[in-house]
């Protein structure tokens, strides 16, 4: 067996697309398999056993799935609620979410139903990210299977009526985040709404809203044909169940893979990818969640465990599990500068400090690659982080501190290094331009 999960106990069957990614595929794979009798069971029934699964959100935040649906208004009143899928998958390093809607949409259109009904949404929006334009084309296929089959719909054989919307985005990273999505479905410009009021209570057109990631919804249906138990049963206690990776850079074998959460990263990196290439000696870095979390060294990925608290520990995160791996060849300056240019390209601008603060960090960062600096510069760009860290609506900020935080912490002398060699280069540069006159 390969890695900590036996494939018997996989969620999703036709990652790589390799079976029908239809209504009879799907229905073949166990989707749609006693989903009436699930809601049957009651709301109450539903919230609880997603609670006791463990399940946290796979979006990246890691909060827990089944108490962020117990916040939604207990009864329908006078204005209705929204379940939101976030299928905005804009982390760089994450490609797990389109993987799922490509070869196995009826799973997320039934984990939808399902959330809906615990959370007595008649209608469900599901947001994809600009690029997506096949994973579009087949959520909008698969939709359209399920009505005909009348799995949703008005006067459906679940017995709750329940409509599905595809909305597509135009492109923009801040839409990734919940408020920002909301805007942006209701026609307004993506930036993020401060907090309070919380989706729950004033969301979508300003009535009672959930945002959940693709992967939270999609588990769902599985988790309760198979039992809370049973996927608590994976990971460590707090780091419950089964989890989507995505492993790029310096592998062997790059790859999407559903693991055990709180799988050793050495594990999952030697047994799915083939290894760091040129061996574990070679690997410099990895960044563990998708760009928007701290790098960690080689050797706190000995005992790394890819889960929420083992990397917090660490001062990294989970995030998306995006894993991107770096090997000694890469300029870490150079990787990270690249980083805070694509946080102050994505910025919305609205809050001051990430505005100004993102475009601050990268121009410093770029002279810091190539070491046209001033040793003194490094903590003031730690300082200059940190104030930007906490200090926005949304977590942007926070996404654009961190990288450069972990640089900083773990590999500092590569940046004095740099500017160092810049100097011994000027110098020796002055000294053969006074003596050729």
């Amino acid at each position: 067996m390969i890695g900590m999960l036996e494939d018997k106990d996989r969620i999703f069957t036709n990652l790589y697309g390799l079976q029908d990614w239809g209504l009879e595929g799907a229905k073949n794979r166990g989707c749609w398999n006693a989903t009436k009798d699930m809601l049957d069971m009651g709301r109450d029934w539903l919230i609880t056993n997603v609670k006791n699964s463990g399940l946290r959100g796979r979006g990246g935040a890691g909060f827990s799935t089944g108490l962020k649906w117990s916040f939604m208004p207990k009864e329908l009143k006078d204005r209705p609620h929204y379940l939101v899928v976030n299928a905005d998958e804009s982390e760089p390093g994450t490609c797990k979410d389109r993987e799922i809607m490509r070869h196995d949409p009826h799973l997320l259109i039934e984990g939808c139903l399902i959330a809906s009904f615990a959370m007595q949404a008649h209608a469900c929006y599901i947001y994809l990210r600009g690029e997506y334009v096949l994973e579009r084309e087949r959520m909008e296929a698969a939709v359209k299977q399920a009505y005909e089959a009348r799995l949703i719909g008005k006067n459906n054989v679940h017995g709750w009526d329940f409509d599905v919307y595809i909305h597509h985005g135009a492109g923009a990273y801040i839409c990734g985040e919940e408020t920002a999505l909301l805007e942006s479905l209701e026609g307004k410009k993506g930036q993020p709404r401060l907090k309070p009021p919380f989706p729950a209570g004033a969301g979508l057109y300003g009535c009672p809203t959930t945002v959940n990631n693709v992967e939270s919804i999609a588990v769902v249906g599985t988790i309760l044909r198979r039992g809370a138990d049973w996927f608590a049963g994976f990971g460590r206690p707090n780091n419950t169940g089964t989890k989507l990776m995505s492993i790029s850079g310096h592998v062997n074998r790059p790859c999407n893979v559903e693991e055990s959460m709180s799988i050793p990263l050495r594990q999952l990196l030697e047994e799915h990818c083939g290894g760091v290439r040129g061996g574990w000696a070679n690997l410099k870095a990895v960044i563990p969640g998708g760009v928007s979390v701290p790098l960690i060294t080689r050797e706190m990925s000995e005992t790394a465990l890819m889960d929420f608290d083992s990397l917090r520990e660490m001062r990294s995160g989970l995030g998306t599990a995006a894993v991107i791996v770096m090997d000694n060849d890469t300029d870490l300056v150079k990787a990270i500068a690249r980083i805070s240019y694509f946080y102050k390209h994505e910025s919305c601008g609205q809050c001051t400090p990430c505005r100004e603060g993102t475009g601050w960090m990268w121009r410093v960062l770029e002279r810091m690659a190539i070491g046209e600096a001033d040793p003194s510069e490094i903590d003031l760009l730690l300082d200059v982080a940190g104030q930007v860290e906490g200090h926005t609506i949304c977590a942007l900020g926070d996404a654009a501190a961190w990288p450069v935080q972990g640089l900083i912490r773990h590999f500092r002398h590569e940046i004095e290094d740099r500017i160092q060699q810049y100097r011994t280069r000027r110098a020796n540069f002055a000294g053969h331009a006074i003596a050729a006159e």
